[in-house]
């Protein structure tokens, strides 16, 4: 069988596989193990703060960390989290990029596009991409889902998307460490 969008059926099988890996409890267990590395272990966990399968994990090590400087380690965490989602940006929008042009030239896009253009006016509209993404990668929710949006479907360069990845995933793992 043939997909007409093969690169994001792999995408989405890969991140299946992953949670199903990431379900095993001796991977959480190597997660939990990190609460005794201190900030390196704000560090490796920031790391996978960003992935879907992995941010659980992650947020749940950031809540029972107790560090004696909140902000170094989520400066740390968020150093770390913007590793990954450079990683995830790079791989977006260089490998998925001819399938989102694809993507975009479909009537469900087209039709949603111009409805959140018609609803929020064309500069508004734009914001609001930016908003959802920042809210996404601050959030314990997977930042694929953020980075994806920017990366593929605007035309953000990898200088921006550094600046919103630490700035926003140093707060968020702030906040889960204020917790």
């Amino acid at each position: 069988m043939i997909f007409k969008y093969p690169k994001l059926a792999g995408f989405i099988t890969a991140i299946i596989f992953a949670y199903i890996i990431f379900s095993n409890p001796s991977v959480s267990g190597f997660i939990s193990s990190l609460n005794s590395a201190g900030y390196f272990g704000a560090f490796i966990a920031g790391i996978f703060y960003t992935f879907g399968f992995t941010s659980p994990f992650s947020a749940g090590f950031f809540i029972d960390l107790n560090p004696s400087s909140i902000l170094l380690a989520g400066i740390l965490g968020g150093i770390g989290a913007l590793i990954s989602d450079m990683f995830i940006f790079y791989i977006v929008k260089g490998f998925f990029k001819k399938e989102f042009i694809l993507l975009g030239k479909e009537k469900p896009m087209k039709w949603a596009g111009k409805l959140l253009e018609k609803l929020l006016g064309k500069r508004l509209g734009s914001y609001t991409d930016y908003l959802l993404a920042a809210i996404l990668i601050a959030s314990p929710l997977p930042d694929e889902a953020g980075i994806t949006l920017l990366a593929g479907l605007t035309k953000i360069k990898a200088s921006a998307m550094a600046a919103i990845s630490i700035i926003f995933n140093t707060i968020g793992i702030i906040i889960l460490l204020s917790i």
